[in-house]
């Protein structure tokens, strides 16, 4: 047992009739747990030699910066429009039904820093895809992508462009 994965729930029809939605909350809120997932996230990327780590909003922050302060290097959020005080790089992306943007703050990462980016949860993979490609317009290295959980049956991990390593801890 992985300590971690049995308080990870299923919701039926959330937040649309049809969805199963991977709760994290009852995890989240166990000190122990959190803390080996965190560990279990962390531990392909204790020798790659990262710079800093970029969570998406608005779970991937929790994972993102828990993981950071295991891994001894800082936090950069990839954020939606509006959040970030000052200039921004910005990057808009299609959802399913709509388009969206993020944006990390002007400043926060330098060319040629190796970023982890981390988010909860790979689905459809649309975010994650279009943080990546942000990251790659600053010209950082991509060290890899991290999830918590990967929904393999709905496909996102074919949207990884990137040449570096896309891990999920657990996989449905």
């Amino acid at each position: 047992m992985d300590g971690f994965s049995g308080l990870i729930r299923d919701v039926a029809d959330f937040p649309k009739p049809g969805i199963l939605f991977k709760d994290v909350m009852p995890m989240l809120a166990d000190g122990p747990a959190f803390a080996a997932a965190v560990a279990a996230m962390a531990a392909p990327w204790r020798d790659a030699r990262l710079g800093a780590v970029a969570g998406v909003e608005a779970r991937g922050f929790i994972f993102g910066a828990a993981m950071a302060r295991e891994l001894g290097v800082g936090f950069v959020p990839v954020r939606k429009p509006g959040k970030l005080p000052g200039e921004v790089h910005e990057i808009a992306y299609a959802l399913e039904y709509g388009s969206d943007r993020l944006q990390v703050q002007r400043g926060a990462l330098a060319p040629g820093d190796r970023v982890l980016l981390v988010d909860d949860v790979l689905a459809t993979g649309g975010t994650l895809a279009a943080a990546a490609s942000l990251l790659a317009g600053l010209e950082v290295e991509l060290a890899g992508g991290a999830v918590l959980i990967e929904l393999a049956a709905l496909g996102g991990r074919a949207r990884w462009t990137s040449a570096s390593p896309l891990l999920a801890t657990l996989r449905y």
